[in-house]
């Protein structure tokens, strides 16, 4: 029976803008083969969206904590949900 699907919807707060955050969450989400996007906020935040199997959204949210060796991690903060359809994954401007 295949894992149920999710949407993760996180906030990522501390160091984490011009370190290659959202590179190293998009490589990470490819490789799991999750759906979503990911970007920079106005507040110094990354914001992101990931749909896929419980399994690698749970693998990613403890990546999300280490980030890049250049990151400094202070806060995740995520919901989970329902899928609403995303396709691939993208890194937002």
């Amino acid at each position: 029976m295949p894992e149920p699907t999710e949407r993760l919807e996180a906030v990522v707060t501390g160091r984490v803008q011009g370190v290659g955050f959202r590179r190293y969450v998009a490589r990470w989400a490819r490789r799991l083969a999750l759906a979503g996007w990911v970007r920079n906020e106005p507040d110094g935040s990354v914001r992101l969206v990931a749909e896929g199997d419980r399994a690698a959204l749970d693998r990613l949210t403890r990546l999300l904590w280490g980030g890049p060796p250049t990151a400094d991690v202070e806060a995740v903060q995520g919901d989970r949900g329902p899928t609403e359809g995303e396709g691939g994954f993208r890194i937002d401007r």
